[in-house]
C-alpha cells in the first residue's frame, strides 16, 4: 500500500505542534515541530489568545517540516486540525477576529450566567426549567461559567461594538479552517461544545429553542459538518503563507477531547483513556448521552457517530508542573541551568527541566511526606465547580523539603483524575486498563503514580504526547477513504509501556487521597472570601505606605 502524507496541527493552549504522518498500513509519524505562543491572563478571570500568534506558528512550523523529511509539499494529500476547545473567537464577514479570542479558561461572565440561567428554583445552581430543557435537547448544559454562550454574552453586555461586528461564532479550529479557506463551518463536536446544538435523532442542529432561550443570534452560527468531511480547500493567500500547494482539502478535523481519544485507541465502548497536558481529563466511550449535573460530567458529541465520549476535565494539570517549574525549582536547583518552556522537552532524560523534576521526586517516597497539594490554580469544574477554588499545599512540617512538595503536586493531579474517575464509574463502566496520553505520560514516574493511586493498569501509547494529532490524521485517512471507519484505528495505535499497581503504595496513597477530597469542602468558604476584592480606604493606604 502507498504510503499518503498528511500535515496534522495540534493547536494547544500554549502552542502548537505541527505533524507530519505517512498513513498506509500505519500512521507513522514522520516529523514534528513545535513553537509555543501566549496565554494572557486578564482581570476579573479573563483568559485570551492572539489569532495571528496561532496563525503565524502555523506558518513557521510547516515550513520547518519540510527541513528534515524526505517528503516534498506537492506530496501533502490533506491537513487538519486537533484543537483546544471551548474558545470564542467572533469574526467579521472577511473571517477576521473583532477582538482576541478568549480561551475555554475565560471565567469573567459570572454576571452572564447568573442573570441567563443562575434564578428560580433551582438544581446544581441552574434555573431547573432551563436546565431540562438544555438536558432534553443537548443532553448536557450550560451551568459552568466558562461555557461558551457565557463568553459571547459577556461580548454583547460590555463590548457591544465588537459585537455588531460579528459576522459568525467560531471555536479555535474552526477560525484556522477559515484563514486557510475562507469557509464558515463548525465540526459537530465543537457545534456540541456551544451547547446550543439538538442532539436528537432526527433533530440534530442549531437548536432555535435554545438559541431563543440564551439570546443568541442564530445567523452567527456557522454551518455544521463531520470531522471527515473536507471543510474547503487551501487558498492560494494560505498556501503562500504556509508553504503548501494550492488546492489541497482542508478537513473538519476535531476538538482534542473528541481526537485525543481515537489518537489513544479509544474508539470502542467501554475504552477509557487519561489526559495530562496543560489540562487533564478523564473520558471513557459511551453509545448513549448521559450527564452527572452534580459532577459536571457529560458525554459530549466527539467524531465517531453513534459514540459518544463521557466526560470529565480539570482545568490545570500539566499547568501545575508548569508553576512548579517557573516559582518552585527555577530560582534553587542550580544543576538545572537552561530555562525551558515543560512544552519544549526533548524526551531525553535531563534535556528539559521537567524530565530533571520526574527523576528527583522518584527518589521520595510515595506519599510526599504527608503533604498534599490541590491543583485548581485556575478554579476547577469537575466534580465541583467552582472558579474560586485554588491551590494549597497542606500538612508541610519542618521535615519537609523542596523534592516532597515537588511531588506533591504530580500526586494532587494523579489524586483528582482519580476523584473524576470515580465519579465517572458511579454512572457507567471504566475500561479496567486504562491508556494514559498526553505529554506527562512521557514520565514513566508519574504513569507508575497514576497506575497506584487509580489501581488500575495503566497503558502508555507510542509517541503519547502526539494522539490528539494521530486522531486528526485518523480522520484525514477516513475522509480520504484510505482508512475504512474510525473504528478500525485501534490497529493503527501501539502500546509501548504498561504500567501494573504496586499494592505496596494502596495504605498511604488512599489515606492521603481521603484528605484531599476533603480539602475543598473544608476550604470552600475561604476560597470565596479571599477571592473578595477588599477595598481600601485612604487612611488604610497611608497607613500601609
Amino acid at each position: 500500500m502507498d504510503m499518503i502524507y498528511v500535515i496534522a496541527y495540534d493547536i494547544g493552549t500554549t502552542g502548537v505542534k505541527t505533524c507530519l504522518f505517512g498513513i498506509g498500513e500505519k500512521i507513522e509519524l514522520i516529523a514534528g515541530v513545535h513553537e509555543g505562543y501566549g496565554l494572557y491572563m486578564v482581570e476579573n478571570g479573563g483568559a485570551e489568545q492572539d489569532e495571528n500568534e496561532w496563525w503565524n506558528a502555523m506558518c513557521s512550523t510547516t515550513k520547518k517540516l519540510f527541513d528534515s523529511a524526505d517528503v516534498k509539499p506537492s506530496d501533502i494529500k490533506g491537513i487538519s486540525f486537533c484543537s483546544q476547545m471551548q474558545g470564542l473567537v467572533l469574526v467579521d464577514e472577511n473571517g477576521s477576529a473583532v477582538r482576541r479570542p478568549m480561551s475555554y479558561m475565560d471565567q469573567r461572565a459570572v454576571r452572564e450566567m447568573k442573570e441567563g440561567i443562575s434564578h428560580g428554583i433551582q438544581v446544581a445552581g441552574a434555573n431547573v426549567f432551563k436546565l431540562v430543557k438544555s438536558l432534553i435537547i443537548t443532553g448536557a448544559a450550560s451551568i459552568s461559567v466558562k461555557d461558551p454562550v457565557w463568553k459571547y454574552k459577556w461580548v454583547e453586555r460590555n463590548e457591544p461594538r465588537n459585537f455588531e461586528r460579528t459576522h459568525k461564532w467560531l471555536d479555535v479550529k474552526e477560525y484556522l479552517i477559515c484563514r486557510c479557506t475562507g469557509k464558515f463551518v463548525m465540526t459537530e463536536d465543537s457545534a456540541f461544545a456551544t451547547l446550543l446544538y439538538d442532539t436528537r435523532e432526527g433533530k440534530r442542529g442549531w437548536s432555535k429553542t435554545l438559541c431563543q432561550m440564551y439570546g443568541v443570534r442564530t445567523e452567527h452560527l456557522p454551518h455544521v459538518i463531520k470531522s471527515t468531511d473536507v471543510a474547503g480547500y487551501l487558498t492560494r493567500g494560505a498556501s503562500e503563507a504556509l508553504g503548501l500547494v494550492h488546492g489541497i482539502p482542508v478537513f473538519g478535523g476535531g476538538g482534542d477531547a473528541s481526537l485525543i481519544g481515537i489518537g489513544a485507541g479509544c474508539v470502542e465502548t467501554g475504552d477509557t483513556h487519561i489526559y495530562l497536558g496543560t489540562s487533564g481529563w478523564v473520558s471513557t466511550i459511551v453509545d448513549r448521552q448521559k450527564v452527572d449535573v452534580s459532577k459536571m460530567i457529560a458525554a459530549i458529541v466527539g467524531a465517531q457517530s453513534g459514540h459518544y465520549n463521557y466526560f470529565a476535565e480539570m482545568e490545570t494539570a500539566g499547568k501545575c508542573l508548569e508553576w512548579v517549574k517557573d516559582h518552585l525549582a527555577l530560582d534553587e536547583i542550580d544543576i538545572y541551568l537552561e530555562k525551558r518552556h515543560v512544552a519544549e522537552s526533548k524526551e531525553t532524560l535531563y534535556t528539559s527541566l521537567y524530565d530533571y523534576l520526574m527523576e528527583t521526586i522518584s527518589k521520595t517516597e510515595p506519599g510526599a511526606g504527608g503533604v498534599i497539594f490541590t491543583p485548581w490554580l485556575h478554579g476547577n469544574r469537575c466534580p465541583f465547580e467552582d472558579p474560586d477554588a485554588s491551590g494549597i499545599f497542606f500538612n508541610i512540617t519542618l521535615d519537609t523539603g523542596k523534592t516532597e512538595l515537588i511531588r506533591a503536586v504530580v500526586e494532587g493531579v494523579c489524586y483528582h483524575l482519580k476523584w473524576m474517575l470515580e465519579c465517572q464509574k458511579e454512572k457507567i463502566k471504566s475500561s479496567d486498563t486504562i491508556r494514559f496520553v498526553g505529554g506527562g505520560a512521557l514520565s514513566p514516574v508519574t504513569a507508575q503514580m497514576l497506575a497506584d493511586i487509580t489501581g488500575h493498569r495503566v497503558d502508555v501509547t507510542a509517541n503519547p504526547q502526539n494522539v490528539g494529532s494521530v486522531g486528526a490524521a485518523a480522520v484525514m485517512g477516513t475522509g480520504l477513504r484510505i482508512i475504512q471507519k474510525l473504528e478500525t484505528v485501534k490497529e493503527y495505535v501501539s502500546v509501548e509501556q504498561s504500567f501494573i499497581p504496586d499494592e505496596k503504595t494502596r495504605a498511604v496513597y488512599e489515606r492521603n487521597y481521603q484528605v484531599f477530597k476533603r480539602l475543598y469542602k473544608c476550604n470552600k468558604k475561604n476560597f470565596k472570601y479571599l477571592h473578595t476584592k477588599v477595598e481600601v480606604s485612604g487612611n488604610e493606604l497611608s497607613q500601609l505606605g
